[in-house]
């Protein structure tokens, strides 16, 4: 019979690189692990790896026990740590993964007044999973995704929770500053300043630059959104941000935002959740604390 155990040796082993190794995570010796897997070798009717020298290969059966100790073990895990936190009268931690990179600043001022209304509740957050957190939802890694870009799939939600405008900013000195809105081919001689993301995910490309068949003259990445609005106003470059964060910084940094296109480039930011888990409470008064705390009002 498969067990969890079978899955956790598949799972060590392929990260240890050896049946010792594992069986030193595990607490288990090697040649009970030994054991135990030639058991379910047996009973399965098929082997799990094959031996090369001194190297384990894991056979086609093998991959896919892999596969589901990947997808499994974590939802176990996460099982495990709800009901401890049940049975000692806790709620739980609401994981928050990010797709946003400036929407951090409006995650703040949601997570402290919901920290405030649920005290049994922690929050973790968790931005690794900046344009990979389909998956890490799936994985049960994170329980809420913040993203601008929903990928509507069987089994998760995505709650839109307030609307956005996408814009240009540039230096206040920019010949640009005083335009009402610009076009596409008035990028083609500046330098892009973005954050570490593929172009094919940035609005600034998908829908407004590579319609047009334009390309800024260069195109650099910077990580925090101090920095990049810091070059900004230094006027190293321009950048494509939304509208209500540009307007939080108006006073610190001497830029302006200028809309993309005569229309614009309007947004949405969701909040994307497993529809299993949409009945736990804390989670629903999660997203509506976040539909409450809206970004900024704006004006053209």
């Amino acid at each position: 019979m498969l067990e969890r155990i079978h899955l956790a040796i598949v799972l060590e082993v392929e990260k240890r690189g050896s049946l010792t190794a594992a069986a030193e995570v595990l607490c288990v010796t090697q040649s009970a692990l030994s054991h135990s897997m030639k058991k379910l070798e047996q009973h399965l009717g098929t082997d799990i790896w094959l031996r090369e020298g001194r190297s384990l290969r894991l056979t086609q059966a093998g991959q896919y026990l892999l596969a589901v100790a990947n997808r499994v073990l974590p939802q176990l895990s996460l099982a495990e740590q709800h009901l401890r936190q049940f049975a000692q009268g806790e709620r739980g931690t609401l994981r928050i993964g990010m797709e946003c990179h400036p929407c951090y600043q409006w995650l703040l001022k949601v997570v402290s007044p919901y920290l405030a209304a649920w005290p049994d509740v922690d929050v973790d957050v968790k931005q690794k999973f900046q344009f990979g957190g389909i998956g890490a939802l799936f994985g049960y890694e994170i329980d809420v995704l913040v993203t601008p870009d929903p990928l509507f799939k069987p089994g998760l939600q995505f709650e839109p929770v307030f609307d956005y405008e996408q814009v240009l900013v540039v230096a206040r000195g920019h010949p640009l500053a005083r335009a009402p809105y610009i076009t596409p081919d008035q990028m083609a001689q500046e330098t892009l300043i973005t954050y570490p993301v593929a172009p094919d995910r940035l609005d600034i490309y998908t829908r407004f630059l590579q319609p047009a068949g334009i390309a800024p003259r260069r195109h650099k990445t910077i990580e925090t959104t101090d920095i990049m609005l810091q070059m900004v106003a230094s006027q190293r470059g321009v950048a494509a941000l939304p509208r209500w964060l540009v307007l939080e910084y108006a006073g610190k940094v001497d830029v302006v935002p200028v809309r993309l296109g005569l229309e614009g480039v309007a947004k949405q930011i969701f909040l994307g959740v497993r529809e299993a888990d949409l009945g736990t409470d804390y989670l629903q008064a999660f997203i509506e604390q976040a539909r409450q705390r809206v970004a900024p009002a704006v004006t053209p």
